[in-house]
């Protein structure tokens, strides 16, 4: 670990693909941080499988640089607006924010979000516009509308103290340089640098008073150390081998300084570690303002405080915004379990729930009346699709129903009372010849527009408010409307009164009536009935949804049938079978496909889609 006077906590955040992650590559590279193994690999932070198929940044994460004599602690956050937990949880440790915009989308619903985030805690904040070398940058634009983001809501959040004049950096992360003159050229990214270690970005704060403070705002796991905690120290030290506090949530809530409260318990730090470049460096002991790693204790909680034994004094937890959709998650009930994967019991799934919920604030879990199902709450479909995509990559199977919002109702001064639903504000980028028909879909999906207006390159900009039950299941429709040409994003806006009843799918399903394996001769013959979900030689059962209907209402079909000899009227004209390429069914086109009335089967080989009544003869073709 090199030397250094000084330590900088800095996050970079911005909306999804502005070059958060790729910026953070830039900077390791040409600061000489990393090693030359490492020089040949993108997207270096992004180190899930599933962050590296999709391309996004899922969890947050930390590494360190260092630059003259300052040791820069960097976080590289989620942009994705589903994982704004992540975000916030984050920003907790930092000092300073680099805000990143792209410079032709500029700002952007997870832009605003970030930024209001950083301007709540008052933060100091610097402006990077990215991609500046783009055909279709609008840098004075975007500059302009940035200004415009800051004021208002500088405005709303009522912050007196708010300095108008805000350091703007441009910057082509992709090619490794940034310029304070957009309309100069540079080879490297000193700017970046020499900025981020000036006075601007303050060293971090020390809380007042004596003895250890450490707020948890991470969770770990090592095979060698066991359970780690992750946090900034606010104030004191934190040393190897000596006792401390963790206290939980309810000393917390409580704001008490009672030592026999059976949330505090005492424990013994085993291993103190701090981030070095993309690795992290074993210490004796860490001070005030350093992020550190620490191993020792059992049950933790992000939003625990660590605090010294004879001076135990909690620190606010981390709160986050509350989770605005739900989905029921269920032991595997199909004629199938148990073939393609390990099974779980409702004990392991519930320990999976409970594991989970500790890492990630922005999600809750629920047990409910049935033993074998319990309900997760979270931000949005897809970030719940992730989680159980990587449970189904662990090799386990589950059932899960369709995402539903969450709904809240309000008491008036006569006593009446108002069912209110999430709402959030939809921001689309889309080619102009695309506008009438997505603005005919939102409609319909109870969107209320709110602003239209042209970009560059024949394109057009248009904001909807419209409910979060509208969005579920969107996405595919969007990309498809658009030719995939369409940028699609939004922010949690608050509750409103409820619109009324919305039809979540207009046709109905396909649905087998018999158990058995899909043979190409039925496939064929079931082609003019809609949309298929299976390829021949798959496993079917009596229940199990094979395809999208063309009308409204579901159809039992027979995806078994068999082409007997009988089936040969005349010799040599016989029917050439030719099916459709039929894609794999994904865990997200799943969850946004399906109706109330149905269940996505999850295992490690297959996704399927199936009724809750699997018996023909117990349920109604007849969608009400």
């Amino acid at each position: 670990m090199k030397a250094f006077n000084k330590i900088k906590n800095i996050a970079i955040v911005a909306h999804v693909d502005h070059g958060k992650t790729t910026l953070v590559d830039g900077l390791l590279r040409q600061s000489g941080t990393l090693e030359a193994k490492e020089e040949m690999v993108e997207r270096i932070m992004d180190s899930g499988d599933l962050e590296k198929e999709k391309g996004i940044t899922i969890t947050a994460k930390n590494c360190a640089l260092y630059w003259k004599d300052v040791k820069v602690n960097l976080l590289d956050t989620p942009g994705h607006a589903d994982f704004g937990g992540e975000v916030e949880r984050s920003i907790n440790m930092v000092d300073g924010v680099l805000l990143l915009v792209d410079a032709a989308e500029g700002p952007l619903p997870q832009t605003r979000f970030v930024l209001q985030k950083a301007m709540e805690r008052n933060l100091k904040i610097a402006v990077i516009i990215n991609k500046i070398d783009r055909p279709d940058e609008r840098i004075q634009e975007v500059k302009h509308e940035i200004e415009d983001l800051f004021l208002e809501l500088a405005t709303i959040l009522n912050v007196d103290d708010w300095d108008g004049d805000i350091p703007i950096i441009y910057a082509s992360a992709k090619e490794g340089w940034a310029t304070l003159d957009p309309h100069l050229k540079s080879d490297n990214l000193e700017v970046i640098f020499d900025f981020i270690v000036s006075d601007f970005f303050p060293e971090p704060k020390i809380s007042p008073g004596n003895g250890l403070q450490l707020l948890v705002s991470n969770l770990s796991y090592s095979p060698y150390l066991g359970s780690l905690l992750i946090g900034r120290i606010q104030r004191g030290k934190i040393r190897k081998g000596e006792n401390y506090y963790l206290m939980g949530e309810k000393e917390n809530s409580n704001n008490s300084n009672n030592n026999n409260n059976t949330s505090n318990k005492s424990f013994r730090v085993t291993s103190v570690k701090v981030f070095d470049s993309l690795k992290q460096s074993d210490v004796d002991e860490a001070s005030a303002g350093e992020i550190v790693i620490v191993a020792g204790v059992e049950g933790i909680n992000i939003g625990d405080t660590v605090a010294a034994i004879d001076i135990p004094e909690a620190l606010p937890r981390i709160k986050v915004e509350p989770p605005t959709v739900s989905v029921n998650v269920s032991v595997n009930t199909s004629p199938l379990s148990g073939k393609e994967g390990s099974y779980l019991t409702s004990r392991q799934l519930e320990d999976f729930l409970q594991d989970i919920t500790k890492i990630n604030v922005a999600l809750k879990y629920e047990r409910t009346d049935d033993p074998k199902v319990f309900l997760l709450k979270g931000r949005g479909e897809f970030q719940l699709a992730i989680v159980f995509e990587e449970l189904r990559r662990k090799g386990h199977e589950f059932m899960l129903s369709r995402p539903e919002v969450l709904f809240e109702k309000s008491l008036d001064g006569e006593g009446n009372t108002t069912l209110l639903e999430p709402f959030e504000m939809l921001v689309l980028d889309i080619p102009s010849k695309h506008t009438g028909i997505i603005t005919e879909a939102l409609s319909a999906r109870k969107g209320q527009m709110k602003n239209m207006h042209s970009l560059i390159g024949d394109r057009t900009r248009i904001e909807f408010l419209i409910p979060t039950r509208g969005l579920i299941g969107y996405r595919s429709q969007f990309l498809t409307d658009t030719r995939g040409e369409g940028l699609m994003s939004s922010y949690f806006c608050g509750h409103k009164p409820y619109l009324g009843k919305m039809l979540s799918r207009t046709n109905g399903a396909i649905i087998s009536d018999r158990d058995g394996k899909t043979t190409p001769y039925a496939l064929f013959n079931l082609l003019s009935s809609g949309k298929q979900f299976i390829r021949p030689g798959m496993s079917i059962y009596e229940g199990m949804i094979v395809g999208e209907h063309t009308r409204t209402n579901d159809i039992n079909v027979n995806a078994a049938r068999e082409k007997h000899l009988s089936s040969v009227r005349t010799a040599g004209k016989d029917e050439n079978i030719i099916l459709p390429p039929v894609p794999a069914m994904s865990l997200e086109f799943a969850l946004s496909w399906i109706e109330s009335d149905e269940w996505v089967e999850v295992t490690p080989q297959n996704v399927r889609i199936r009724k809750k009544i699997l018996k023909q003869n117990q349920r109604s073709v007849i969608r009400k």
